[in-house]
């Protein structure tokens, strides 16, 4: 059979409620044209993000009535250590309440002014924490990664020969850490290969320097690996995942991607002082180790959500639904990120929206398109989000300027991705009637959560 079925049955569903255009408009208005402040019962389909989005599954759901509650070394936190212990190989397993907070408290240890954290590319909150603790943040993303409209089977690769060079103009004693992130959120969703791993861990290794890998999304990482690297297409997205962690000296994850849960995460790493040394400052800031702050059915709720995420049927199905909506798209001459990422359909902003300049947002305008015409939210992945300013005040854009669909798990049907498509096709065709925005108010760190724009 030729139909690739969602690989699970519903069981239980909650009511869209729709919007009339004119209502979007007004809702849209007092947002500020910023869909992060908007309400989410007036979105008819939420792709913001993928992350505490997913629609958990029965023995999830069965986990979290047994999750045990005991403020110190509760059975839950063994079940949720030693899945992730057989996952990584790693010997230190720290919960804590997501992703963010397992960074601010690695880089709030290894950070600090002087300090470089060099990556492929950087997700928002990484790159956050990582200028919060007064260290610099660079982004090394390959060649082909910096063009969205050309195919490429891993363009979410590290450009090794940069890295090197970065190594020698910086100094290896400056470097805090190589961080990896998998499959690489910020340039697409595009996966890394097992080859570019290898090359930068043993560069790393070579001078001395932490090799991490940011793993929200390690089972769609492994599951292109399996599908486009040779030597890989026997072998089980388990082992490949297991292989990619043996080559880092550490990990942080939210476990609100690719281990389906709600909330939590962890920081994974094999040195033993370095790990006092965050429990030390997890017991100050999220609380008692064996819980880092989250419930004890939210450990089982992980630990579970972690082994089923491997699954390759689900793992086929999840790929090929971002390749589903991306054909549509391209079909229509929608400019769009190509090949498909893994948790996500990437819209080309700057080509979309040729005619608004770089310094009125085109992703976030296209944003507000996408609301406004069909009430579907989505997020600017662009200058917005890690646009910075010269001396003078004028905007220094990104490198691209991406607006991201991020597809929950498990949660919509194809029904939902067909109107979705329709929503974009439907922008595209009169796209040049949307105009560009201007920020009139905006925080110091992570301006696009909170952001307040006009129409120009």
């Amino acid at each position: 059979m030729n139909t690739i079925i969602e690989p699970f049955r519903i069981k239980s569903v909650e009511p869209i409620h729709f919007t009339t255009r004119a209502q979007r408009e007004e809702l849209l208005q007092l947002a500020h044209n910023n869909t992060f402040l908007l309400h989410a019962d007036d979105v008819i389909i939420d792709l913001l993000t993928d992350s505490g989005t997913s629609a958990m599954s029965s023995e999830q759901w069965a986990g979290i009535m047994r999750g045990d509650e005991s403020y110190a070394g509760s059975p839950s936190f063994f079940r949720f250590e030693k899945t992730v212990k057989d996952l990584t190989g790693m010997g230190h397993i720290i919960p804590t309440h997501q992703g963010r907070a397992s960074e601010k408290i690695l880089f709030s240890i290894t950070g600090g002014p002087g300090k470089v954290f060099i990556s492929n590319t950087l997700f928002d909150t990484t790159r956050a924490n990582i200028e919060f603790s007064g260290a610099e943040g660079i982004d090394l993303v390959c060649e082909e990664g910096k063009h969205p409209s050309i195919p490429a089977p891993f363009k979410g690769n590290m450009d090794v020969a940069a890295l090197e060079k970065t190594i020698k103009e910086k100094g290896k004693e400056n470097i805090a850490m190589v961080i990896m992130t998998v499959t690489n959120n910020s340039g697409g969703g595009q996966p890394v290969s097992m080859e570019n791993m290898k090359a930068v861990s043993a560069l790393c290794k070579a001078n001395t320097i932490p090799f991490y890998i940011d793993a929200c999304r390690f089972a769609e990482n492994a599951y292109f690996i399996k599908l486009r690297e040779k030597g890989y297409e026997s072998r089980s997205v388990f082992s490949i995942a297991r292989e990619m962690f043996e080559l880092a000296d550490g990990c942080t994850m939210s476990a609100k991607k690719d281990a389906f849960a709600n909330i939590g995460g962890f920081l994974a790493l094999n040195n033993d002082a370095l790990a006092t040394q965050c429990r030390n400052l997890l017991v100050i800031t999220e609380g008692f180790p064996t819980y880092g702050g989250l419930a004890g059915r939210d450990l089982e709720a992980i630990a579970i959500g972690l082994q089923e995420v491997v699954d390759e049927h689900y793992l086929q199905y999840r790929i090929r639904s971002m390749e589903y909506l991306t054909e549509k798209l391209i079909a229509a001459n929608v400019p769009v990120m190509r090949p498909a990422g893994g948790h996500a359909v990437y819209l080309d902003a700057k080509a979309f929206m040729d005619h608004i300049p770089v310094d009125q947002y085109p992703g976030q305008a296209l944003v507000c398109a996408l609301y406004l015409e069909g009430g579907v939210r989505c997020v600017e992945i662009g200058s917005l989000m890690f646009g910075k300013y010269d001396e003078e005040g004028a905007l220094i854009p990104a490198t691209l300027e991406l607006v991201r669909l991020a597809i929950p798990r498990r949660v919509y049907t194809q029904s939902h991705i067909d109107y979705v498509a329709e929503v974009i096709i439907a922008v595209y065709q009169k796209r040049e009637s949307y105009k560009g925005l201007q920020i009139v108010e905006e925080a110091p760190m992570l301006r696009h959560f909170t952001a307040k724009l006009k129409s120009i």
